[in-house]
């Protein structure tokens, strides 16, 4: 009997190959062939002890975009994409974080974290639990939640051999590597008392790009740690590449967990040949590369057009310029455009930022009659002889009856004051003033819509860095 069941799968294979089919590619997935990764001589290894690149697609905010989250979306990111991985970015202090959101909606995101995670297990894809840090900018902020959380989720899958957990996605505003450290090692000690030998990934000061101090000062203690590092190729370049490449050099262990490439914003346009540049040094060093994002948001970071309401079996026609060089460079298979997939409308979120309304609405710059300003300091700190300021700004589109077009607003600080940092605007800086005005896709406020997450960094040698005023001009 076990002879004729050879001879049957011998000739399966033999008409496979005439027939020009893949018998071994269909039978295999990654975590098939792949195994439990680990970390060792400052790279990730797969069970056979060969270096292994994950590479694959981050989703963009849970609460924002849940309906990417499903089998349906994966396997076509593994079969047609080329993914390996899915990265599953569970925002922890924006709208709906996890932190500063409801019971219920905690509830609601720890089940689309369980849906993702079964998701890729039934793929046998790897698959990233990304507490995703942003607002609250010191990991340490949430320090007590994210504990539970961790706790929670390393009872949950710690006989999951695809689960890597993200401890801390981009710290910033200040945050020194010392911080992170000690955040570090208290959620690794609390993943390691149940979950023994997952990858753990830990964030870099700066939004993920200071690799350089942790090379100076690794965690110690624990197997299995990287490091993130996090690029858009149109703002960071050689420079960024020179950084990543020293600390690669020194034997870190680094995952990109977020990339793209438009600028640091998420928006603006996209830079191609620095995104190859990346991608060069990436697969030289054979390090992982997670994309940002899969979604339909109107930026430019977004791997599908913002008139695509496929939730799954991307053509070619639904994909953004980004998303058609990450599969080119993942060298998926793209259809020409006339795959079928589920539908969905378009992701109704609340900041007006998306979309521009469906009907024809009459539109108006912005003005004090239109519209509010909201500027709030939410961080300072001092570094030298220098004190900087974080401020994040939202302006609100008061009126029922009229999009917004576009709008310029000026901030005058009481002291002088130079740009340490900004995104989600351009911004020009000058004495005591802040001009900023639009990127592409916060140009158009809708009816009753927001434009938000707009920010910069300032400093001074005065402790207030306070503004005098913030109007439209």
């Amino acid at each position: 009997m076990k002879n004729g069941k050879r001879w049957v799968i011998f000739l399966f294979v033999i008409l496979s190959v005439l027939w020009g089919g893949s018998f071994s590619a269909a039978a295999s997935t990654p975590l098939e062939s792949h195994g439990a990764l680990s970390v060792k001589g400052g790279k990730v290894v797969d069970s056979h002890g060969k270096t292994f690149q994950l590479k694959g697609v981050s989703t963009h905010g849970l609460s924002w975009f849940p309906e990417y989250v499903s089998k349906e979306a994966f396997q076509s990111l593994r079969d047609q994409w080329g993914a390996n991985t899915v990265r599953l970015a569970m925002y922890t202090a924006e709208y709906n974080g996890y932190c500063t959101g409801s019971a219920a909606n905690r509830t609601t995101l720890k089940n689309l974290v369980d849906k993702g995670v079964k998701a890729a297990t039934d793929l046998g894809m790897y698959v990233i639990i990304d507490w995703h840090i942003l607002r609250d900018n010191n990991p340490n902020t949430y320090k007590k939640q994210s504990l539970a959380f961790f706790r929670e989720m390393a009872a949950k899958y710690k006989n999951y051999d695809n689960v890597i957990y993200e401890i801390c996605n981009e710290p910033n505003g200040g945050t020194t590597w010392s911080q992170v450290r000690s955040y570090a090692q208290s959620v690794i000690g609390e993943i390691r008392k149940t979950d023994k030998d997952a990858i753990i990934i830990v964030g870099t000061p700066t939004w993920s790009q200071d690799v350089d101090q942790a090379a100076k000062s690794p965690i110690t203690g624990y197997g299995n740690i990287a490091y993130s590092f996090h690029f858009y190729a149109g703002t960071h370049k050689e420079s960024y590449r020179t950084k990543l490449e020293n600390a690669l050099k020194k034997g870190l262990p680094v995952v990109v967990t977020e990339f793209g490439i438009s600028d640091a914003s998420g928006s603006g346009g996209i830079n191609k040949t620095e995104g190859d540049r990346w991608i060069s040094l990436l697969n030289r060093y054979q390090t992982g590369y997670v994309c940002w994002s899969l979604s339909n948001k109107n930026e430019s970071s977004a791997l599908l057009k913002s008139s695509c309401k496929k939730r799954s079996g991307w053509g070619s026609s639904d994909l953004s310029d980004s998303g058609k060089w990450l599969v080119n460079t993942l060298k998926g298979k793209l259809a020409s455009g006339t795959q079928s997939g589920s539908t969905v409308s378009q992701s109704s979120q609340t900041t007006g930022q998306t979309a521009a309304a469906s009907t024809k609405v009459k539109s108006v710059k912005a003005s004090k009659k239109y519209c509010s300003i909201s500027l709030k300091r939410e961080k300072t700190w001092k570094s030298g002889k220098k004190y900087y300021s974080l401020y994040r700004l939202v302006i609100t589109n008061k009126s029922s009856k009229y999009n917004i077009s576009d709008w310029k607003i000026q901030i005058r600080f009481k002291n002088s004051i130079k740009k340490s940092s900004s995104w989600n605007g351009k911004m020009k800086f000058s004495g005591k003033t802040v001009t900023i005005t639009p990127v592409s896709w916060n140009k158009t406020i809708v009816r009753k819509g927001k434009a938000k997450d707009i920010g910069f960094i300032v400093s001074s040698y005065s402790k207030s860095n306070k503004i005098s005023s913030a109007v439209f001009k």
